[in-house]
């Protein structure tokens, strides 16, 4: 049966082969299907985050007090610094940036020097970091590692204060940053008492409202910060984000009238993410356009919830520790020895044969209860904890995840693939390794 299947396999794959060096013979171009298949995008980059429109809906409330906010610019004044707090997907770096684009071209035609810097501490998460990018933002060349902070500081000072202008950071995500350490907080708060020139002034953006209570009290207060709240979009108010983006995103009449609605419920059911409206709308025309469909329907949309969340999970395997991977295989190799529940102890004999097997520490049961409970927060597994009665409780777990993807995700890793695991010998691993 074995030999059959992969005589199956391989008769296919030749089939593939002759094909594409038959069009290759025939002068044809391979990648004549897509030239000729239905168009459906116009502009598929305005569906990404990183576009600014030149509207935003829903937005005026805050775009007006930001704007407020930073105006004393325009006459050569320091503007206050500024928390923007918000959900993911409320559209607060959107804001920032249409703001402050404004801000840009209102100072040019005023003839009014100002430097608006963009930071995401996501990347930039350190206080060295931070200040070499504003440091190369104001032309000076300096290395993002290698020199002492104070010299980066005293560069940085210097090249503000050169000439007469307002400086604004903006620094997205700026709970990564001042979880590390609020340094430069302070450092960057307190850098206007030494410039005799310039002035500068800086925007935070969060989703985390307790971001202050990882501040030193002395950086509140020269903080001195205004606030503004982006509350989460609804149903509707993401229905005209979408129609917006979509004009200029597709061609007239592929989309399905619920499409755009569909999108929108279920985005609003997570928190009013615009961002998760945007990537579903964007991932289903994608995956019509590869199936060769004239138009986006709701069952595209459908398939683009499943591809997302794969996407997310496959991604968060890929950044587990070494200990989870391996607890993590040996729950796929359960399912693929034909159990669709397991408990821990059975979980916990598998991984004790997988870590000698790889040369990896063995850790206590309960530090992989520990690992099991963090799996579960991932969505990667369910698990629930069922009462034996007089005989005790215990912890039945299943995968809750497409199993193929997570397991190319895991043969990445070298020392799992240093087993010899592949996908057609991985069903009948337990009754190899004796388990």
């Amino acid at each position: 049966m074995k030999n059959l299947t992969n005589g199956k396999v391989l008769k296919a794959n030749l089939t593939k082969i002759s094909y594409l060096v038959g069009s290759i013979m025939h002068g044809i171009n391979i990648f004549e299907s897509v030239l000729t298949s239905p168009k459906i995008f116009k502009n598929r980059d305005v569906l990404r985050h990183s576009y600014t429109p030149k509207y935003l809906p829903h937005r005026d409330e805050q775009i007006k007090t930001l704007a407020s906010i930073l105006a004393p610019v325009l006459s050569g004044e320091i503007p206050s610094n500024v928390f923007i707090y918000g959900k993911t997907g409320t559209g607060k770096t959107a804001t920032v940036k249409y703001v402050t684009s404004m801000l840009e071209e209102a100072c040019k035609k005023k003839g009014v020097n100002c430097l608006i810097h963009y930071i995401n501490c996501k990347l930039i998460d350190t206080h060295y970091r931070v200040l070499a990018s504003i440091a190369r933002a104001l032309g000076k060349n300096v290395p993002m590692t290698g020199w002492p902070t104070d010299q980066v500081y005293e560069v940085v000072k210097t090249a503000i204060d050169k000439i007469s202008r307002t400086v604004i950071i903006i620094l997205d995500e700026i709970d990564k940053l001042v979880k590390k350490g609020d340094e430069v907080l302070y450092t960057l708060t307190r850098i206007n008492s030494e410039l005799e020139k310039s002035k500068v002034s800086l925007i935070g953006i969060t989703n985390d409202l307790k971001v202050k209570s990882f501040l030193d009290p002395r950086v509140l207060s020269s903080l001195g910060e205004e606030e503004i709240v982006f509350p989460p979009y609804n149903a509707d108010q993401l229905k005209d984000i979408l129609a917006q983006r979509a004009e200029l995103a597709f061609y007239d009449g592929v989309l399905d009238e619920e499409v755009i609605p569909y999108c929108a419920a279920l985005a609003a059911q997570e928190h009013g993410d615009a961002r998760k409206a945007l990537d579903l709308l964007r991932v289903s025309a994608e995956i019509a356009e590869k199936e060769g469909s004239s138009k986006v329907t709701k069952e595209h949309v459908k398939k683009a919830i499943r591809k997302i969340e794969t996407d997310h999970i496959v991604e968060a395997v890929r950044t587990l520790p070494t200990q989870s991977k391996v607890l993590l295989l040996g729950m796929i190799m359960l399912k693929e020895s034909g159990k669709d529940k397991f408990t821990t102890g059975e979980i916990y004999t598998v991984y004790k044969s997988l870590c000698k097997k790889i040369g990896v520490d063995v850790l206590t049961q309960r530090r992989i209860s520990d690992l099991i409970s963090e799996l579960d927060t991932l969505g990667i597994i369910n698990s629930v904890v069922i009462s034996k009665g007089r005989y005790g409780r215990t912890r039945e777990i299943k995968l809750e995840t497409p199993i193929e993807p997570i397991k190319r995700t895991l043969l990445e890793d070298y020392r799992i693939n240093s087993l010899g695991i592949t996908n057609r010998n991985l069903k009948n691993i337990i009754t190899i390794f004796n388990f």
